[in-house]
């Protein structure tokens, strides 16, 4: 299991953090811009994990080098049963320098957009960006 995988399922916040790189691209299944910064990165994910219920990682794909993943997941959020896949490339380090979230079906994705937006003066707050 990749250490990523078994942070997120722990809901360990500070070993997701830790492998994050100070310069992460995270690109939203619902907000057009990505969002640059572990910072911002890290506030995103720690929403994330409060407005996403049963979350498991149900599938977990590598390439050979080990520099790309995928998970594919399951959860809930606002009674919609949502299923989604975290795209993962890691730098020199080990570190994630590119996170894109992909989320279906549009239900859940609208209920997903719906949740994440109430929590967002919070994750700009927990960014130092508010």
């Amino acid at each position: 299991m990749h250490p990523f995988r078994k942070a997120v399922e722990d809901r360990d916040i500070a070993a997701v953090e830790a492998l994050l790189a100070e310069d992460v691209v995270f690109t939203s299944p619902v907000v057009f811009k990505p969002y640059t910064g572990k910072a911002v990165t890290a506030a995103i994910l720690r929403g994330v994990l409060r407005v996403f219920e049963d979350f498991t990682y149900v599938r977990e794909i590598a390439d050979a080098d080990g520099r790309d993943h995928a998970l594919v997941f399951t959860a809930t959020v606002a009674g919609r049963q949502i299923q989604g896949c975290d795209f993962l490339h890691f730098d020199e380090e080990g570190r994630i320098d590119d996170f894109t979230v992909m989320v279906r079906p549009l239900s859940a994705a609208q209920a997903l957009a719906e949740a994440m937006g109430a929590q967002f003066d919070r994750i700009l707050r927990e960014a130092g960006e508010g």
